[in-house]
């Protein structure tokens, strides 16, 4: 099977009180002072009205391309490894993030939940399914939301790439995908170890743990790194793998994962998703085979990601 038919399937105000007595008198002037200009302005409402109009609420459904600010981080168990950063907030034109993930560059988004004090702190980097090439599409809200509620749960910070445009499967072939080429990996990873570093600066500390799990075309492309032993590796440790709706081995694989570092590997599909439930199946048994510790969770569910699968994966990882 060609790389674009291996997945190509579709991953379905409140005002303050102001009752207080002023004790200052210089304070009760500028008080005086600060209601007088307040009434000079709406004695002139149209040319004020840009300053004193909230701006418009963005929402899932209407978000097309906005600039977001990044927020002031989530404290985690760490301190901060710096108390000099920078004043400036950066911002990102871009509609990849849906409310509730935070962009980190025009290209991924992350969730940074409370680190628990009780667990090591751990990165989950998502690669998503194929997905449209137009803002707010059901398949990137399926993979977002589920990211951001399995990783607020479980206390796991997560970074959310997005894929590149040109690898989808017939007539889908301009959407967001990932390739699984050996010659375009490096690039990928990369990326994925740069966004990691960021997101750490904003986190004040280094992550303990990074898992990769992927759905639909983002599973082929963590298998494929897995099979062919380019995860883990110093640049982009890898501590848990996850595949779900997805994932394809060739003969040999194995003998190549017993040759590898076994991590942990969940393996997640849905008992409706007929075209991917082979593919798995061999991919569990390679992986068995090599010794690695596996665990295979069908659901009754059709293609696609799921939080349950997240929360199944978390919780594995954290028994091994």
């Amino acid at each position: 099977m060609d790389e674009a038919g291996a997945f190509g399937l579709r991953e379905g105000t409140t005002r303050p009180p102001f009752d207080y007595v002023v004790q200052d008198p210089a304070m009760l002037a500028r008080r005086f002072a600060t209601l007088a200009l307040l009434g000079s302005a709406a004695c002139h409402p149209h040319a004020h009205a840009s300053q004193s109009e909230p701006p418009p609420a963005v929402s899932a459904t209407s978000l097309s391309s906005s600039t977001v600010a990044v927020p002031t981080p989530i404290p985690s168990a760490a301190p901060s490894a710096s108390s000099s950063a920078s004043a400036t907030t950066p911002t990102f034109a871009t509609d990849w993030c849906l409310p509730g993930l935070t962009p980190l560059a025009e290209d991924v988004c992350y969730v940074l939940p409370p680190l628990p004090l009780d667990h090591p702190r751990r990165l989950l980097v998502y690669l998503h399914g194929i997905i449209p090439p137009v803002p707010d599409s059901q398949q990137q809200s399926k993979v977002e939301m589920a990211v951001l509620h399995a990783c607020t749960r479980a206390g796991v910070a997560a970074l959310v790439p997005r894929g590149r445009r040109g690898f989808g499967p017939a007539g889908a072939r301009d959407w967001w995908a990932w390739p699984t080429s050996a010659s375009v990996a490096p690039s990928l990873v990369a990326r994925w170890a740069e966004a990691k570093r960021a997101l750490e600066a904003i986190a004040g500390a280094p992550f303990d743990r990074t898992y990769l799990a992927g759905s639909s075309s983002g599973a082929y492309l963590v298998t494929a790194l897995a099979d062919r032993g380019d995860l883990p590796s110093p640049a982009f440790p890898v501590d848990g793998f996850a595949a779900i709706s997805g994932g394809m081995v060739g003969a040999g694989a194995a003998d190549r994962f017993a040759r590898g570092s076994p991590r942990p590997f969940y393996v997640g599909y849905g008992t409706y998703d007929e075209t991917t439930t082979a593919g798995v199946r061999a991919l569990v048994a390679a992986l068995e085979a090599a010794h690695w510790p596996v665990r295979a969770a069908p659901h009754p569910l059709g293609h696609g990601t799921n939080e349950v699968y997240l929360d199944e994966a978390f919780a594995f990882f954290d028994s091994e």
